[in-house]
């Protein structure tokens, strides 16, 4: 059977965020010794719509699932790895060494989502020249000739609220193409620049609002 051409495939927002949850669910199946899977059981199991599911696995899958079985476990992992780039290591770098910045420098998780942090950058003299899990702490004076010279376009942003569009700015300056942004300020990029949020207030935010809701229909 012919096989799709990964590169020409175009998916949703939606859907590039559900793959993430179906890679760990057929790691788990696999870990478990599933070979096949229907698409109605993950449906199920995931609390997602069947014809979704189908439509999904049709982005990314190079062949087919077999009638009245399933997929094969191992090549939807395979296809999926392969799509969202897994197996494709890249380099970023991480600037604002502190708190946050060194939690996510301690993550060993990184290299299994195809990320490897080569480096972090901060402007707090007490902090650069450390080193952190085995990364250095290098000064921000050289961001740039470290990406341009190592060919880096993903960057993490960990400092405070007030200095990420400065940070910002720079690294767009530098080459960066991709931000994974940490500080909870929006940042105004050019539109070739892709920037991915990670607000942890506005997630606090619903997950309180949604306690409040629970409790008060328990008194109803």
């Amino acid at each position: 059977m012919k096989e799709k051409d990964q590169a020409s495939i175009s998916i949703s927002t939606q859907a590039l965020h559900r793959m993430p949850y179906y890679l760990q669910y057929l790691k788990k199946l696999h870990s478990e010794g599933v070979e096949i899977i229907a698409a109605p059981a993950i449906a199920e199991s995931l609390d997602l719509n069947e014809v979704q599911v189908r439509k999904d696995f049709a982005a990314v899958s190079k062949t087919k699932g077999k009638p009245r079985s399933g997929f094969s476990v191992s090549e939807l992992i395979e296809n999926m790895e392969e799509f969202l780039g897994y197996r494709n290591i890249d380099d970023a770098v991480l600037i604002g060494a502190g708190s946050l910045g060194k939690a996510l420098l301690s993550y060993k998780g990184f290299g299994n989502y195809g990320l490897n942090i080569v480096a972090a950058f901060d402007t707090d003299d007490s902090i650069v020249g450390s080193d952190i899990c085995g990364k250095s702490v290098l000064p921000a004076s050289k961001l740039c000739d470290i990406c341009r010279r190592m060919n880096i376009h993903i960057a993490i942003i960990a400092v405070p609220a007030d200095q990420a569009q400065a940070v910002c700015d720079q690294l767009v300056s530098c080459g960066i193409l991709g931000i994974w942004n940490f500080a909870p300020v929006h940042l105004s990029t050019p539109e070739n620049i892709l920037v991915q949020n990670v607000n942890m207030a506005a997630s606090l935010a619903l997950l309180s609002k949604h306690l409040r809701d629970s409790f008060s229909k328990q008194r109803d």
